[in-house]
């Protein structure tokens, strides 16, 4: 009985049911999308590593974290000495040992355009030798392997990317050196292709060119069948001994998997963390479906109390109409998230990794996430006006058609609310004066939970006196219809609140980015101004900078100097009092600091560094209690240490406020060459009176045989960082939409029950004289002030958590506070169009209906 009730009234109102239905399919459209796009990737990457994995790959030590050995394997990668190959073959249950070259720090030119032959982001370059495995991943198509030291081979995909044919140039530049090979051969992935870039030359080209000696990167095993894998693994270590890695097939695969999921996993969770967003947006809107269906529906509900139906199975026919929702809202969701999936794969093929729509990986937690989520989010939303419309008495609702006002929950909710926001702002404060970052981070996080859930929860009181405020021009400027617009948007606080709040979210976190987005552009181009005096700045990207390309800036004409940087990533210092930190380190030369760069300092001289001193941060001396003349000792890694006096402490917020600072020369005393990192970004420093545009022209010039290179002069280089901040704001700003169209549905799903609610309103009001122009302008003027009111929200929360944000980071180069004024004016101008586009068709079905079927609507 209760099932065929809660089936009929259901589809008695399936109109009304609509966009709450889409508001489902949306969030879980995204869910399942990216689950199973997410899916496909790793899927694809496994079966990848799988089947092209040898039985027993035999590596290098693992570079040290203690150490820069990471950091040189970039310029120098670790080797597997010749002879092993051969001392490995005779194993019992080997059928072949092949030694293998590979190294990504290589990149691909064509010479005759000086541009990068293959990805510049994202997936890597890979040079090596050509040996034919028993799981080779690329087969020949075309010409030739190659037969001496100038050919070359390439990948299908990146040769025809980059237009090249056989017969064609290609240089290979790595830190050995440049070398100009002829495209002899083409390769086709048998496999899928990770998006990578493959190139290979003969073995001894590889060893010479590539490694600069006579030595593999890896010596791969395949077995006979006879043993596995394990038993193999273990006769390698006792043959070999210590210092080499052995991996099985099964181990290669789950450490390859991992890599690849931790680039994955970042994308994953940010998408899933805004399609949430959306779903909690969507309970906004199914709150008010039906909120407004129970209030349309109480003589029906009283007639039902009184016919012996309890308060259990009122409240239980809600619920049921809101599993049907959540059942088909989640079925409908899941099929729109396979075109979600397709869609996604088509981005990331064209950003260069290779996979296939048609092999969409749709598993168990694909249906359990969407059917969890879009039932979940119906029924919790109903919950609320289903626990309302079961406390209706039968004689209270047959008499009054609707719910009277609770004065005593409207207080208490008001109480909680303003608790709520009070607390979040004052959370919000402390995060905001937190010293540590850490620490303000997590403030932040609970401040903007606080200050949401105190905002949703104060909507209905915000709603009367904000519109009050917002709607009190619309009387003078729209007459009858503004008046009416305002007393409407006020007439049901709990509904307009929530409609409202919906908007409200989306819009704040647009807000709060583009604060974070405009303060961190504004603070970068701020300390370039103060503290950078060099006038450009060339980084090498993925690749370590070369002697040769630093020789070519030197000898430009121009050039007064160039400096550079040296990065100890795994540095530590330890303390007088014995304790051992880990510092990140980088070694200078003694322009670096006052011709080149001027930093501020709290306590002694930057020029100190440069006379054999260490410079270290505010916050790191403050944490460890160190002063200008204390003794520190410098642990470079690998048994390089050098005991150092502080000579300055560098002021927080700035370039140089955190690691520390020694001299190059002073750093070279105690580390030889070949323990050194690499250069990854130097400087150049115009001479006095040259025109810096030209000179720049100039660079470029002369290094346009490293199209690999970035190079910037300081107005560039901010552009490139307002261009990388831009990036991520034009991503989060794309993710938030999807809970911005759910709101906007929110906006037209609530005027347009709210006509039908009105029904009657509307014919007396058209009987006694407001033309249908009129009653459509009021309809839209009614969705333009909900709107603006969200709007007016949002943009306060926004602020409130963009502004925080940039406090929590002013010491970590945040130091800058720009809060984008056009950014917000447009925001508001956005929730006008949003209000008038959201009116259109309640607006217009308004319009057309019959005034005297309209007033004879009970």
């Amino acid at each position: 009985m209760l099932l065929k009730t809660s089936l009929r009234s259901f589809f008695a109102h399936k109109g009304r049911m609509v966009l709450s239905l889409i508001a489902v399919v949306l969030s879980v459209a995204f869910v399942s999308g990216t689950l199973v796009f997410s899916n496909t990737a790793t899927s694809t990457f496994d079966k990848l590593f799988a089947a092209t994995a040898s039985d027993v790959s035999v590596q290098p030590p693992k570079p040290s974290e203690d150490d820069e050995s990471g950091q040189q394997a970039a310029v120098k990668p670790p080797t597997v000495p010749i002879a092993v190959e051969k001392q490995l073959a005779g194993i019992s249950g080997v059928k072949s040992a092949l030694g293998q070259v590979s190294v990504d720090n290589a990149v691909l030119v064509n010479p005759a355009t000086n541009k990068l032959v293959g990805p510049t982001t994202g997936a890597p370059t890979l040079v090596g030798n050509w040996t034919d495995t028993p799981r080779n991943p690329t087969r020949l198509t075309s010409g030739h392997l190659p037969q001496g030291p100038d050919d070359l081979v390439l990948d299908a995909d990146t040769a025809k990317k980059a237009k090249l044919n056989l017969g064609d140039k290609v240089r290979v530049e790595n830190p050995v050196g440049k070398h100009d090979f002829t495209l002899a051969g083409i390769v086709t992935f048998t496999t899928t292709n990770p998006g990578a870039a493959l190139a290979f030359t003969d073995t001894a080209t590889a060893q010479t060119e590539l490694l600069g000696e006579q030595a593999f990167t890896s010596v791969e095993l395949f077995g006979d069948g006879s043993r596995t894998n394990d038993q193999i693994k273990a006769d390698v270590l006792a043959k070999l001994g210590g210092g080499f890695q052995a991996k099985t097939a099964a181990e290669q695969k789950d450490e390859n998997s991992k890599a690849v999921g931790q680039g994955l996993d970042f994308m994953t969770y940010a998408m899933l963390g805004f399609a949430f967003v959306s779903a909690i947006v969507g309970i906004f809107l199914i709150v008010n479906t039906f909120s407004m269906l129970v209030a349309q529906r109480t003589r029906e509900i009283g007639l039902l109390r009184a016919v012996g139906g309890s308060r259990s199975q009122v409240n239980r026919s809600v619920l049921v109409e809101a599993l049907i929702l959540g059942v088909l809202g989640s079925t409908i969701g899941i099929g729109v998230g396979l075109g979600v999936a397709v869609g996604l794969v088509a981005l990331m093929n064209a950003i260069g990794m290779d996979l296939k729509a048609a092999d969409l990986q749709i598993g168990p937690d694909v249906f359990v996430a969407g059917y969890a989520l879009g039932i979940v989010v119906t029924v919790v939303a109903a919950w609320f006006p289903a626990r309302r419309a079961s406390r209706i008495a039968p004689i209270e609702a047959l008499r009054d058609h609707g719910t009277p006002a609770d004065g005593r929950a409207n207080l208490i909710r008001s109480i909680v609310g303003l608790v709520l926001t009070a607390g979040g702002g004052a959370v919000l404060v402390l995060g905001a004066k937190a010293e540590k970052a850490a620490e303000g981070g997590k403030m932040l996080g609970l401040g903007v939970v606080l200050t949401l859930v105190g905002f949703v929860v104060l909507g209905p009181l915000l709603a009367s006196a904000v519109i009050r405020v917002l709607g009190s021009v619309l009387p003078a400027l729209f007459g009858p219809s503004g008046k009416l617009a305002q007393r409407n948007a006020m007439r049901n606080p709990r509904r307009t609140g929530a409609t409202a709040a919906a908007l409200m979210i989306g819009l704040a976190l647009v807000i709060a980015a583009s604060v974070f987005s405009s303060s961190a552009v504004t603070s970068t181009s701020a300390q370039i101004d103060k503290s950078v005096g060099v006038d450009y700045i060339i980084s090498g990207g993925r690749t370590a900078i070369t002697p040769e390309m630093m020789e070519t800036v030197r000898k430009t004409p121009g050039i007064d100097h160039i400096t550079t940087q040296e990065f100890f990533f795994a540095s530590k210092l330890v303390l007088p009092d014995g304790q051992k930190v880990k510092n990140e380190l980088t070694a200078v030369p003694p322009t670096f600091f006052g011709t080149d760069f001027r930093p501020t300092t709290t306590a002694g001289s930057a020029d100190a560094v440069g006379r054999g001193t260490i410079g270290i941060g505010e916050v790191f001396a403050k944490d460890h209690n160190l002063k200008v003349g204390d003794q520190v000792t410098v642990d470079y890694g690998k048994g390089h240490t050098q005991s150092l006096a502080v000579g300055a402490v560098f002021q927080k917020g700035g370039l140089y406020g955190s690691g520390s600072f020694v001299d190059l020369e002073t750093m070279g005393k105690v580390v030889p060459a070949a323990d050194r990192p690499p250069v990854w970004t130097f400087f150049a420093k115009a001479s006095p009176g040259t025109d810096v545009a030209k000179t720049l022209t100039a660079l470029e010039d002369g290094l346009k045989e490293y199209p690999q290179l970035n190079i910037k002069d300081q107005a560039g280089y901010k552009e490139l960082v307002q261009g990388q901040i831009n990036t991520l704001l034009y991503l989060i700003y794309g993710l938030v939409t999807l809970s911005i169209i759910v709101a906007v549905l929110g906006v037209v799903n609530t005027l347009a029950l709210s006509v039908v609610e009105r029904t009657r309103e509307i014919g007396l009001l058209r009987a006694i004289g407001l033309s249908r122009r009129q009653l459509r302008r009021m309809i839209r003027l009614e969705s333009v002030v909900i709107a603006l009111f969200g709007a007016v929200l949002g943009t306060g929360l926004g602020l409130a958590w963009g502004v925080t944000a940039q406090r929590v980071l002013r010491d970590q180069g945040l130091g800058t506070l720009s809060v984008p004024v056009v950014t917000v004016g447009l925001t508001l101008v956005a929730s006008v169009v949003i209000g008038l586009l959201a009116a259109l068709i309640p607006a217009f079905r308004a319009g057309r209906m019959n005034v005297l079927a309209a007033i004879a609507t009970d």
